[in-house]
């Protein structure tokens, strides 16, 4: 058998020969011999190569399908292979080509991930013991070996010189992996001898002298190019066999033709904000002659990723309003009347907020795209159910797609409880829904007899039929794929989608994921509720805990007690939540009735335990994460978190949300043996907050945006030089602009080059990222 990896490495190459007309042959090469390499890759290496193979594609196939028109000459020089450049022949050029470097424009594009500033360096003779330093000098010596000692470990040792004195310093590698021979020279491949490297760290004093403590290498240049370095000096990213010296001369030789970048942003807003040219930009980002220089390019560059990708989303979504008609749905009348009347509490101001805002879009004929972000216990669900009779009484059918069969059994209980006094009918459709009632549930929705149906992944399925599908509500949308959320828009003639979530997205986020929807925040909690009390416990504190639990049930009240496995893993020395049923039920609790739920279980067991824990039939319920959402009982007072560190803060928010549905004080103690200060420190966060906006937002900042969403499923785009928690303001800044130019031109008319510029970054994003 060939696995699909060794098809393209053998194909790809093959593409040129086949098409004279092709576009850049030698990135043809370079994808066929990055996929020879694709089993000795990581999963993110994957990952990145897959998507950067189908940005490729998708641009080739855009290129062969739009008819021909004469590229500028600027446009020519910059897609003049690198191997053209002064000093660059082919030998270069390969090296080059495993970064994806093959064209001019590609390398005025590779931005440093980091710069060395050597304005205050110290030279080796005038090192300190207790000095932390940056010393700058070339390698004299290197060497990688496994220890005489330990068979486990690996010692680098580098000697570096600079003209003053010499010393010697080392790293340590333990681990078998690091004792292989190959990965040895591969390190010491990257540190040949004559190259100029940086070494940062903390002097120490020696048996042999000074020398540097967990130091950072910098290889600055290979040796082989005698190029003066600044003050400022970039670093760029590398791969094995490729020298910083290499990437240096080549960006070099390509600034020559800096001019010849076309600038796409409008005079009007470069003037209006202080931006540098792009030409200029490019320059100082890559040799900044001074710090004020390379802060000035990396705004403007920063601006650039932004802005493009904001216009993109407000361009789709300005597509998504005129190209479809939509419903223009009744959104008065008796029937929501009623329903206030039989609610029996006031809607908060923030609700009241929110549920104006989604009757506007459903009374206009453009279809509505909307999400709606609220709080855990904020009150989401009231206001969809609003958006569902609006829907009903106009004489369309409504769909409620929640992600699990647990959230979808909550929201059916939650809709039957309030439509059967309305006298609607409302039916759940689940995997786990029986044959016969199933059926008939599919006839009804297909005759159109049946208004409402509450369902999981099951509603999309293609035996599912509406007569007349006018709303789309999806719940905790993020778990929904685009094409799962397609789909179920497809079962109508564009129906009005209000999509909600219970994981506060920070704004800086949801300007990057959602651009192209309308974002509602319910930021409100319904009034009376206590906050819950949180805390941060250690093991040591056990007794105290399961007393305060003893009390609570005594009370009347139930208990959550949640853990990160099922059952006991070899890997990690990780309670489970199968021992702990069976230790907290036999040794702790024997008095009280215990539950147990995880996700292995079948629907009707998930289903028959939460019953019993509703009906108050259990006191205590062990449970995994499953229990995260869908799980709503106002009796629960206590949830305990076991090793709470290995959980998210957002996720952990979620989990709290379990308990504080009533009106008695609530706990929510985060127990973990954790003595780490940045565990510690996330920890607190929930200790001194109750609102998920806030802690969702330092989750941001702790962890970053890509564990946040969860780095595989996010959809977040490719951003070179822009961090979403650093440039937070160049964020709001770009909104702003590209929302004044698309309502001034939305399409981009009088901006041919902006337009041009705008499909080039789209189609680069079409690689897995954001706008697929």
């Amino acid at each position: 058998k060939q696995y699909f990896s060794e098809f393209l490495s053998t194909s790809l190459p093959e593409v040129p020969k086949l098409l004279e007309e092709i576009e850049e042959p030698q990135r043809w090469q370079a994808l066929g011999q990055q996929f020879e390499a694709y089993g000795t890759m990581n999963a993110d290496e994957r990952q990145h190569l897959v998507a950067e193979t189908r940005r490729f594609l998708h641009r080739v196939r855009r290129n062969l399908e739009k008819p021909a028109s004469p590229a500028p000459p600027e446009a020519k020089v910059l897609a003049r292979s690198v191997s053209t450049l002064t000093g660059i022949g082919p030998k270069l050029a390969a090296q080059l080509a495993k970064l994806g470097l093959l064209t001019i424009q590609d390398l005025l594009r590779y931005y440093p991930r980091d710069y060395l500033d050597y304005s205050n360096r110290t030279t080796i003779k005038e090192c300190q013991a207790g000095q932390s330093v940056t010393l700058l000098g070339q390698v004299r010596r290197v060497n990688c070996f496994t220890s005489p000692r330990n068979h486990k470990l690996a010692i680098f040792e580098i000697v570096l010189g600079d003209g003053t004195s010499q010393m010697k310093i080392a790293r340590f590698y333990a681990g078998a992996r690091y004792t292989n021979r190959g990965w040895q020279e591969v390190q010491m491949r990257q540190f040949p001898r004559g190259a100029t490297i940086a070494a940062s760290g903390l002097v120490k004093k020696g048996p042999a002298g000074f020398t540097l403590q967990d130091a950072q290498l910098e290889v600055l240049d290979d040796g082989e190019t005698e190029q003066p370095l600044g003050k400022i000096v970039p670093v760029y990213p590398l791969v094995d066999g490729v020298g910083a010296g290499v990437v240096r001369r080549a960006i070099t030789a390509a600034l020559k033709f800096a001019d010849a970048l076309i600038d796409p942003l409008p005079k009007a807003i470069q003037e209006r904000l202080s931006l540098l040219g792009l030409s200029e930009a490019i320059r100082a980002v890559h040799f900044p002659p001074s710090d004020t220089q390379k802060l000035a390019a990396r705004r403007r560059l920063v601006f650039d990723e932004f802005f493009f990708l904001q216009l993109g989303l407000l361009k789709r979504r300005l597509q998504q309003k005129t190209q479809a008609v939509g419903i223009s749905f009744e959104v008065g009348g008796a029937l929501l009347e009623k329903f206030y009347e039989i609610l029996p509490f006031t809607l908060t101001n923030a609700q009241k907020r929110v549920v104006d805002e989604v009757l506007q879009d459903l009374a206009s004929p453009e279809p509505m795209n909307r999400l709606v972000q609220g709080d855990v216990g904020s009150g989401k669900t009231v206001v969809a159910v609003i958006a569902i009779l609006a829907a009903i009484q106009s004489g369309y059918q409504a769909a409620l797609m929640a992600p699990t069969e647990v959230l979808a059994e909550q929201h059916y209980q939650k809709l039957l409880q309030w439509l059967t006094q309305l006298h609607l009918p409302v039916e759940l459709l689940t995997g786990s829904t029986r044959t016969a009632q199933r059926r008939e549930v599919l006839r009804q929705l297909q005759t159109g007899e049946l208004s409402i149906v509450v369902g999981t992944h099951a509603l999309i399925q293609e035996t599912v039929q509406f007569a007349n599908l006018g709303l789309a509500v999806i719940d905790e949308q993020h778990r929904f794929g685009v094409n799962q959320r397609a789909t179920l828009q497809n079962k109508g003639r564009n129906p009005d989608v209000l999509t909600m979530t219970a994981t506060p997205i920070p704004r800086t986020l949801a300007l990057t994921l959602h651009g192209d929807l309308d974002v509602s925040q319910i930021d409100e909690l319904p009034p009376g509720r206590k906050p819950i009390q949180t805390s941060v416990v250690t093991p040591s504190e056990r007794t105290q805990i399961y007393d305060l639990i003893r009390r609570q049930v005594v009370e009347g009240r139930q208990i959550y007690v949640v853990l990160p496995l099922i059952e006991e893993s070899e890997k990690v020395d990780l309670r489970s939540a199968f021992d702990e049923h069976q230790r907290l039920k036999e040794k702790v609790f024997p008095e009280f009735s215990l539950g147990l739920l995880h996700g292995r279980m079948k629907s009707e067991e998930k289903e028959a335990v939460i019953n019993r824990f509703r009906n108050r039939e259990t006191n205590i319920l062990v449970s995994t994460t499953v229990v995260e959402v869908g799980v709503d009982v106002p009796n629960a007072s206590v949830m305990l978190i076991e090793h709470a560190e290995r959980f998210g803060l957002a996720q952990l928010h979620q989990l709290r949300g379990r308990v504080g549905r009533g009106a008695s004080q609530s706990y929510c103690l985060l127990m973990t043996a954790s003595k780490t200060e940045a565990s510690l420190q996330r920890l607190r966060v929930l200790e001194q907050s109750n609102d998920g906006f806030f802690i969702a937002e330092m989750d941001l900042r702790m962890r970053g945006p890509g564990e946040v969403m969860g780095a595989r499923q996010s959809g977040l785009p490719d951003m070179v030089l822009s961090s979403l928690i650093e440039d937070q303001d160049s964020l709001e800044l770009a909104r702003t602009e590209a929302q004044k130019l698309i309502e001034s031109d939305p399409n981009l008319t009088a901006y041919p080059q902006l337009k041009e510029e705008l499909q080039r970054r789209l189609d680069a994003l079409m690689g897995g990222a954001i706008l697929t």
